[in-house]
């Protein structure tokens, strides 16, 4: 005679239940709770992450020390192995990473990477993603393209949020992300317990909504970073020390994070990416597009994206964002070099 259960059995007679059980159904039943609407915890939820470049390896460690079982996928093998040796999984493919998860995050180069490692058909996430399961796009993408990743995982049964970030590799490294959301407004909720591992979640609409969040935040840096090197500039140019000006401003009107994060470096020559001045270059581009479709004409962004691709042009995509003071030397036929003398602001970080 088949075996029948109903559910409100199950539930009153649990404790009758519980020791003829088959030990392999409960991973069964906790992976379906984990993906039916219950609260995040280690205990029950898998978590996995393609991506672990110079954000993501930072961000995956928060995971794996908050107790969570990891999963992750990278191009390149070896920017996942730090991950690997505090005890993540490595999957061969996104596909793979999705089959062994209930909540998947992403977080790659361009709009391009996020639709092969989430919509490809034969090895995207989606198609691995058990109904109920959840996409987690933290890139700096199109906000089209979120709308189109929603659609798609709710048609399997999924969920999908858009939440890209800001506070580079230096916000990465200390959980201080800005989280910008855009989805369910009670799936944001629901995911909090994982966010709050990263940074500071901020819930801003419907799908597409946390991207454009993230495209107004990159607006935002790239004229802060224009006037910051202009101000360099134009101090070194007059004749004043650059370390004694930067830390006069400070704390003053002109103060901005952009000061504190690239001051010193900016003077120590050092140019290492915390966010990758080809990627700026991409995410400007994704907000002037975005400009002509809504009829906006923000000629600081013009002009802070031109600079940028001027960087492009010279070899020096692969340098930080704060590389832009090498465009307006050349532009000015001076160099700060001479001024590096230590001085305001320290740390990495960006956008």
């Amino acid at each position: 005679m088949p075996l029948q259960i109903s559910l409100r059995s199950l539930y009153t007679q649990s404790h009758k239940l519980a020791p003829t059980l088959s030990l392999s159904f409960l991973p069964h039943l906790r992976r379906t709770m984990a993906t039916s609407g219950d609260i995040v915890n280690p205990t029950t939820t898998r978590v996995g992450w393609i991506g672990t470049g110079v954000m993501g390896c930072s961000m995956c460690s928060h995971i794996i020390k908050a107790g969570f079982k990891l999963t992750v996928f990278n191009r390149t093998i070896s920017k996942a192995q730090p991950l690997v040796d505090l005890g993540a999984n490595l999957a061969s493919s996104p596909l793979a990473v999705a089959a062994q998860s209930d909540v998947v995050f992403s977080i790659v180069g361009y709009p391009s990477d996020v639709r092969s490692v989430l919509l490809d058909p034969t090895s995207g996430a989606l198609a691995g993603l058990r109904p109920g399961g959840v996409l987690v796009d933290m890139t700096t993408s199109e906000p089209s393209l979120a709308s189109e990743i929603a659609a798609a995982a709710a048609a399997k049964g999924c969920k999908a949020v858009d939440a890209p970030v800001s506070g580079g590799d230096r916000g990465a490294k200390n959980a201080s992300l800005a989280i910008f959301a855009g989805g369910n407004e009670g799936e944001v909720r629901r995911l909090n317990p994982l966010f709050s591992l990263l940074g500071k979640v901020n819930y801003m609409g419907e799908s597409g909504k946390g991207q454009f969040a993230k495209l107004a935040n990159q607006i935002t840096i790239a004229s802060t970073m224009v006037g910051l090197v202009e101000g360099m500039i134009y101090a070194h140019k007059a004749g004043l020390d650059v370390s004694l000006f930067l830390n006069a401003i400070s704390t003053g009107a002109a103060g901005s994070k952009s000061l504190d994060l690239y001051g010193s470096r900016i003077l120590q020559r050092d140019f290492e990416p915390g966010f990758f001045v080809n990627h700026f270059v991409k995410d400007l581009g994704i907000c002037l597009k975005e400009c002509q479709n809504m009829g906006l004409a923000l000629p600081g962004l013009a002009l802070a994206q031109q600079l940028y691709v001027s960087l492009k042009a010279h070899g020096e995509g692969n340098l930080g964002t704060q590389a832009l003071i090498l465009s307006l030397e050349r532009l000015n036929n001076v160099s700060l070099q001479s001024a590096a003398r230590g001085g305001s602001g320290s740390g990495s970080g960006s956008s």
